[in-house]
């Protein structure tokens, strides 16, 4: 299927969703299943609430739990492009057009020095691509991360493949969905 008629499909059936919150909390949970706990850095999103995406603030708890760094995305508009900012107790957060909480300030970090990255997503396929909005925010970071490992979050199972494909689309290494971690080999 193509990403267009997927980001539809995937935008009404997130929008028909009720207990996105014990979905969310079951995904979480299944984090702890992967051994992705001996790094440093951890990139995660902040879920646009009105888009009904996964509620990725359960997995910021787990990283601070683990005292490890939660790392926070900022869109910058002008470049297409994600700025990584450290998030810590002095971050502000303020919530851009898009509905995306995002930090006004704080301690920038190299995208190189990522670790893993929780990614958000609409659908993604058995061989770890993904679709999301469309922007193109997240291929082009996940390119600069080229060491990080990839984690999609999704309340869905993945369908058979996405049709177009291009060179730019990075693939994700694991997906979590409430029910089960999906890995993807190369």
């Amino acid at each position: 299927m193509l990403k267009q008629k997927l980001r539809k499909i995937y935008k009404e059936k997130r929008n028909s969703l009720f207990d996105t919150e014990n979905l969310s909390l079951d995904i979480a949970n299944k984090t702890l299943d992967l051994d992705i706990w001996n790094f440093q850095n951890y990139h995660v999103f902040f879920p646009i609430e009105k888009q009904k995406e996964v509620d990725s603030r359960l997995i910021i708890q787990i990283i601070q739990g683990k005292d490890k760094n939660v790392v926070l995305p900022k869109l910058n508009f002008e470049s297409n492009s994600i700025d990584s900012v450290l998030l810590t107790d002095s971050t502000l957060l303020k919530t851009n057009h898009l509905g995306i909480s995002e930090p006004l300030n704080g301690i920038q970090i190299n995208n190189n020095q990522i670790d893993l990255v929780f990614v958000p997503l609409l659908a993604f396929d058995n061989s770890g691509h993904r679709v999301g909005y469309g922007g193109g925010y997240y291929d082009k970071f996940l390119s600069e991360c080229p060491n990080a490992i990839k984690v999609g979050l999704s309340y869905f199972d993945p369908i058979n493949k996405i049709e177009d494909i291009n060179s730019k689309d990075i693939k994700l290494d694991y997906c979590i969905t409430p029910k089960k971690v999906y890995e993807f080999s190369e």
